[in-house]
């Protein structure tokens, strides 16, 4: 089995993604995982139901900028690899709050980065050649694409919004690492995730569960900015397949080619509802209403996932029709899951708007 005998980091692992890496890990290869995460609004270790009494599952809550706690897991777990999926990921709050963004993303890396360092250095020669650091990003450090074009992992960096810049920087760093200290390090950056255990604040689950509410759901601007949906279970698979077969200092960009405007989701999403659970109001495409757009909302994403394909084998296994109707079913099928963060005080409110300012004369 692949990872057997191997310790892997996984930082963030209670939220969307890394949750979906470690349920991925413990199902599909011989890996023991550390779940290193500090829990912030968005964690949920519900998300890994499996790692109850799991005899490969370690859980720590360790903050990433920690840089002892960090140091002591290394020394206590002896790790094959890190996984680097701590982050604050939510855009519309980095516009409110950039400074937690900054923090995380930034010196957490860095903290990271040079916990790892020294721990690699400490190897002897069998473990360091085994040792893999991977980081793992989004295409939003890319900017925004015109009408045509994909990103592919030679695009310049343009970051547009607090978090994208955060992000850009922790990739920087990374390189930095891998260049400057030998560190052996790989990079993925990938399109918008979507799928089960998503945190009620991204378009995807909040629109369904506003759906369900018969809420408004809000679209901002005019509803055509494109984003590349991936399956966030394909993202995990193609994760642990860079891990274990990615070349030491490479990129590999991810996406699902799967580009759909933000008011086709919205749409199909309607659908899906009035199929599965319909509404006595008739058609929830009623309920859509345009609002004022997000500051530098980037116009649209695009991967060009080339060179993971054609150097690693992988594929998305779910179009987003498939994918998106088994998103729909989940949160249809798991209403305990979400409704216990709603109960928890999670508010899905707008946020992430400037207020415009006036100046006397």
């Amino acid at each position: 089995m692949r990872f057997k005998g191997d310790v892997i980091f996984v930082t963030g692992g209670a939220g969307f993604i890394g949750s979906a890496v470690i349920r991925h890990l413990l199902d599909e290869t011989d890996a023991s995982v550390v779940n290193v995460d500090k829990l912030t609004y968005a964690a949920c270790l519900e998300s890994i139901p499996q790692a109850v009494d799991h005899p490969r599952y370690r859980f720590a809550k360790v903050d990433i900028c920690d840089a002892r706690g960090l140091r002591n897991l290394f020394d206590q777990y002896r790790p094959a690899a890190v996984m680097n999926l701590a982050a604050e990921s939510h855009v519309d709050r980095s516009i409110d709050g950039p400074a937690e963004f900054i923090q995380t993303n930034v010196v957490g890396t860095f903290t990271l980065l040079q916990e790892a360092l020294r721990y690699f250095r400490g190897l002897d020669h069998p473990a360091q050649t085994r040792f893999r650091f991977h980081h793992i990003s989004t295409d939003e450090v890319y900017g925004s694409l015109g009408d045509h074009g994909l990103f592919h992992e030679a695009t310049p960096y343009a970051p547009n919004s607090p978090y994208s810049a955060s992000k850009a920087s922790s990739d920087h760093l990374v390189r930095a690492w891998r260049e400057t200290y030998g560190l052996p390090t790989l990079l993925t950056n990938c399109s918008n995730n979507y799928g089960p255990y998503h945190f009620p604040e991204k378009l995807i689950p909040h629109m369904i569960i506003k759906g369900l509410a018969e809420d408004p759901l809000p679209v901002y601007g005019d509803g055509r900015n494109i984003r590349d949906w991936l399956y966030v279970e394909d993202h995990a698979r193609a994760l642990t397949l860079v891990l274990e077969r990615g070349r030491i200092g490479q990129t590999y960009n991810i996406g699902g080619r799967n580009e759909r405007t933000n008011l086709h989701v919205v749409t199909t999403i309607c659908e899906l509802l009035d199929r599965l659970e319909p509404s006595s109001h008739g058609s929830r495409q009623r309920l859509i209403s345009f609002v004022a757009d997000r500051p530098g909302h980037d116009r649209r994403y695009a991967i060009d996932a080339a060179k993971l394909e054609s150097e690693l084998g992988w594929r998305a296994v779910e179009t987003f029709e498939s994918g998106l109707a088994k998103t729909v079913q989940w949160y249809l099928d798991n209403r305990s899951w979400w409704q216990a963060i709603l109960e928890r005080g999670y508010k899905a409110t707008r946020i992430g708007v400037l207020q415009k300012t006036g100046h006397s004369a």
